[in-house]
Protein backbone atom coordinates (compact mmCIF):
# COMPACT_ATOMS: atom_id res chain seq x y z
CA UNK A 1 0.00 0.00 0.00
CA UNK A 2 1.09 3.55 -0.61
CA UNK A 3 2.77 4.95 2.50
CA UNK A 4 0.76 8.17 2.20
CA UNK A 5 -2.62 6.47 2.57
CA UNK A 6 -3.57 6.16 6.22
CA UNK A 7 -5.62 3.34 7.71
CA UNK A 8 -8.97 4.88 8.62
CA UNK A 9 -10.92 1.88 9.88
CA UNK A 10 -11.07 1.66 13.65
CA UNK A 11 -10.22 5.26 14.48
CA UNK A 12 -11.65 6.86 17.60
CA UNK A 13 -13.40 9.12 16.89
CA UNK A 14 -14.31 7.66 13.48
CA UNK A 15 -12.67 8.98 10.32
CA UNK A 16 -13.92 12.38 9.23
CA UNK A 17 -15.01 13.35 5.73
CA UNK A 18 -11.77 15.37 5.40
CA UNK A 19 -9.65 12.34 6.33
CA UNK A 20 -11.54 10.16 3.86
CA UNK A 21 -11.14 12.74 1.10
CA UNK A 22 -7.41 13.13 1.84
CA UNK A 23 -6.97 9.36 1.54
CA UNK A 24 -8.97 9.37 -1.70
CA UNK A 25 -6.78 12.14 -3.13
CA UNK A 26 -3.63 10.19 -2.26
CA UNK A 27 -5.03 7.02 -3.82
CA UNK A 28 -6.03 8.76 -7.06
CA UNK A 29 -2.65 10.51 -7.24
CA UNK A 30 -0.86 7.20 -6.79
CA UNK A 31 -2.81 5.19 -9.37
CA UNK A 32 -2.93 7.96 -11.99
CA UNK A 33 0.56 9.32 -11.53
CA UNK A 34 -0.86 12.84 -11.29
CA UNK A 35 1.08 14.83 -8.74
CA UNK A 36 -0.20 18.26 -9.74
CA UNK A 37 -3.74 18.70 -10.99
CA UNK A 38 -4.04 20.94 -14.05
CA UNK A 39 -7.02 22.43 -15.87
CA UNK A 40 -6.82 19.50 -18.30
CA UNK A 41 -6.91 16.81 -15.57
CA UNK A 42 -9.02 18.55 -12.90
CA UNK A 43 -12.48 17.27 -13.86
CA UNK A 44 -11.48 13.62 -14.22
CA UNK A 45 -9.33 13.81 -11.08
CA UNK A 46 -12.15 15.34 -8.99
CA UNK A 47 -14.67 12.77 -10.24
CA UNK A 48 -12.29 9.94 -9.36
CA UNK A 49 -11.61 11.38 -5.88
CA UNK A 50 -15.34 11.70 -5.22
CA UNK A 51 -15.98 8.11 -6.32
CA UNK A 52 -13.16 6.76 -4.15
CA UNK A 53 -14.38 8.81 -1.17
CA UNK A 54 -17.91 7.43 -1.56
CA UNK A 55 -16.61 3.86 -1.84
CA UNK A 56 -14.36 4.38 1.20
CA UNK A 57 -17.19 5.83 3.29
CA UNK A 58 -19.40 2.90 2.37
CA UNK A 59 -16.67 0.35 3.13
CA UNK A 60 -15.92 1.91 6.53
CA UNK A 61 -19.64 1.86 7.41
CA UNK A 62 -20.18 -1.72 6.23
CA UNK A 63 -17.11 -3.39 7.74
CA UNK A 64 -17.23 -4.76 11.29
CA UNK A 65 -15.38 -2.92 14.05
CA UNK A 66 -11.65 -3.54 14.30
CA UNK A 67 -10.34 -5.46 17.28
CA UNK A 68 -7.22 -3.28 17.43
CA UNK A 69 -6.96 0.39 16.51
CA UNK A 70 -4.64 1.46 13.68
CA UNK A 71 -0.99 1.68 14.72
CA UNK A 72 -0.51 5.21 13.39
CA UNK A 73 -2.35 8.47 13.90
CA UNK A 74 -3.85 9.90 10.69
CA UNK A 75 -1.88 12.90 9.45
CA UNK A 76 -4.84 15.27 9.69
CA UNK A 77 -4.99 14.54 13.43
CA UNK A 78 -1.36 15.56 13.99
CA UNK A 79 -0.87 19.16 15.12
CA UNK A 80 2.04 19.89 12.77
CA UNK A 81 0.18 18.57 9.73
CA UNK A 82 -3.03 20.40 10.68
CA UNK A 83 -1.02 23.63 11.00
CA UNK A 84 0.56 23.13 7.55
CA UNK A 85 -2.84 22.41 5.99
CA UNK A 86 -4.33 25.52 7.60
CA UNK A 87 -1.40 27.68 6.41
CA UNK A 88 -1.69 26.31 2.87
CA UNK A 89 -5.44 26.98 2.84
CA UNK A 90 -4.93 30.54 4.12
CA UNK A 91 -2.32 31.20 1.42
CA UNK A 92 -4.65 29.76 -1.22
CA UNK A 93 -7.46 32.06 -0.07
CA UNK A 94 -5.17 35.11 -0.23
CA UNK A 95 -4.05 34.07 -3.71
CA UNK A 96 -7.62 33.65 -4.91
CA UNK A 97 -8.52 37.09 -3.52
CA UNK A 98 -5.63 38.60 -5.49
CA UNK A 99 -7.03 37.03 -8.65
CA UNK A 100 -10.54 38.27 -7.88
CA UNK A 101 -9.25 41.81 -7.28
CA UNK A 102 -7.07 41.74 -10.39
CA UNK A 103 -3.94 42.46 -8.36
CA UNK A 104 -0.69 41.64 -10.10
CA UNK A 105 1.25 38.89 -8.37
CA UNK A 106 3.68 36.03 -8.97
CA UNK A 107 2.87 32.35 -9.20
Amino acid sequence: MCRNITTLRGLEPPATADEIEAAAVQYVRKVTGITKVTDVTREAFDVAVAAVAVATTRALADLPERRNPPSTVPPLRREDVAARVAARQAAREVHERLHEQGVSHRH
